[in-house]
């Protein structure tokens, strides 16, 4: 078993960025001959013909390759929750985490249907961050462990990682990390998360932008972001995502948390994401638009909205699917079908 070494400071990180494992070209170019040679018409099973290809560049070449699925959920508190973002307590996310250990969330159920390990790993809940309102979320030594324990979340082992999340007022940080980096229109980031009125989203607009107004000095390169309004779950997330790559392992990101969370990563190397696929597309207002700004198709779009993973994690089935065509079924050779369609 492997793991990437802990990182000491942001300088580490960007050097790590800077020198990105890549896909196998070969291994791609294997999959697209075999898509090309295999019983159906050429693009006939549309995107699992890409997911096939996409994970083959990854070492993923057939199903039984995917002997160990892991889905990892990380979970915080934020000190924004003070400003009445959110309609529930953040006693919340201690409850959901003790849910889901019970195994009775719904991310318990599509993991035993799909066969996937489930890791919950909370993050100093009794200790939110801070209001993003007053200054910087975490100080450096905060922002380093919590992004520490993602890379420590991810092993050799794995050979495909779903990334979720549960935090109480985690939409509010979301929404504030895609309108700093993509700006437009403030209203069409905001949404009701776990169930926020018209007047409480109204209140998380104003909060964001006086949370970026204060921070905005604190943020002059896009990985500042990430400890200036981000999340304790949100830099893990970014730390589960670079040891993901480290090792050349892919990556499933969940719904609008998870994907704005990863923003600060992006923004420093649009590479980062090349081997991670968006398991869905999430009702959540905006998480459409930002997937196609990171050039990404969702596998599903089934109006979800519910995060803790769940999307990613049902999204197994449809990539379990991609591989089995992909690996068993006949070419036109081996079916003795005289020719192509």
């Amino acid at each position: 078993m492997r793991k990437m070494e802990q990182i000491k400071s942001e300088k580490e990180i960007l050097e790590i960025l800077s020198n990105l494992p890549s896909c196998s070209k070969s291994n791609e170019e294997e999959a697209i001959l075999r898509q090309g040679n295999l019983l159906k018409p050429p693009g006939s099973l549309g995107q699992l013909e890409d997911i096939a290809i996409f994970l083959a560049g990854w070492n993923v070449k057939k199903l039984e390759d995917i002997k160990t699925a892991q889905a990892i959920i990380f979970a915080g508190n934020h000190g924004v929750c003070n400003q009445s973002v959110n309609p529930f307590p953040q006693e919340v996310t201690f409850q959901m985490v003790e849910t889901f250990r019970e195994g009775k969330a719904a991310i318990n159920r599509i993991c035993e249907l799909n066969d996937i390990n489930l890791n919950v790993i909370p993050i100093n809940l009794e200790r939110p961050t801070r209001d993003i309102t007053l200054g910087r979320a975490m100080d450096m030594d905060e922002f380093i462990e919590a992004f520490n324990i993602g890379i420590q979340a991810i092993s050799s082992d794995f050979d495909l990682v779903c990334l979720g999340e549960m935090g109480i007022g985690n939409t509010t940080i979301s929404s504030a990390l895609s309108y700093h980096f993509f700006r437009g229109n403030i209203k069409y980031w905001v949404g009701p998360g776990t169930g926020a009125d018209s007047a409480q989203q109204l209140k998380k607009m104003k909060v964001i932008e006086k949370a970026l107004r204060v921070n905005r000095p604190n943020m002059t390169r896009p990985l500042n972001a990430l400890h200036s309004i981000g999340g304790r779950e949100q830099a893990a997330i970014c730390g589960a995502v670079l040891a993901s790559r480290y090792l050349s392992i892919p990556v499933i990101l969940d719904g609008f948390v998870c994907t704005a969370a990863v923003l600060p990563l992006v923004m420093e190397n649009r590479e980062i994401l090349d081997h991670c696929l968006i398991g869905h597309c999430s009702k959540e207002p905006g998480h459409n638009d930002l997937v196609k700004r990171l050039g990404k198709e969702p596998i599903l779009n089934l109006e979800m909205a519910l995060g803790e993973g769940s999307g990613a994690a049902l999204s197994v089935q449809i990539i379990k699917a991609a591989l089995k065509c992909h690996s068993e079924m006949s070419t036109f050779e081996e079916a003795g079908v005289s020719g192509k369609f």
